[in-house]
């Protein structure tokens, strides 16, 4: 059993979910007509910044590893994820 894998994992797992909540808040702010308000801006970040973060640490590999790859994952993720749902909210809203 690897507790130390499992940790880290946990600790960059966190990490992605923080900073995809930033980016998401930060895309809101930026797009507002696609904004999902605050709260909905940091949900939908921090759910695509998981998302994202963990392809990239999958598929990057070593290229991207450690915490730039975390926070750099977690907030673009956060950002094209709150993106895409803000586009499709305000398509079926019309």
């Amino acid at each position: 059993m690897r507790l130390g894998n499992h940790q880290m994992d946990f600790t960059a797992l966190l990490v992605q979910l923080v900073s995809g909540a930033v980016g998401g808040t930060a895309a809101g702010a930026a797009a507002n007509q696609y904004s999902l308000g605050t709260l909905g801006n940091a949900i939908a970040g921090a759910v695509g910044g998981g998302i994202m973060g963990q392809l990239i640490g999958t598929f990057a590999g070593q290229m991207v590893e450690g915490w730039v790859g975390n926070i750099a994952g977690g907030a673009v993720g956060g950002m094209i994820l709150m993106l895409l749902v803000g586009v499709i909210r305000n398509m079926t809203q019309k």
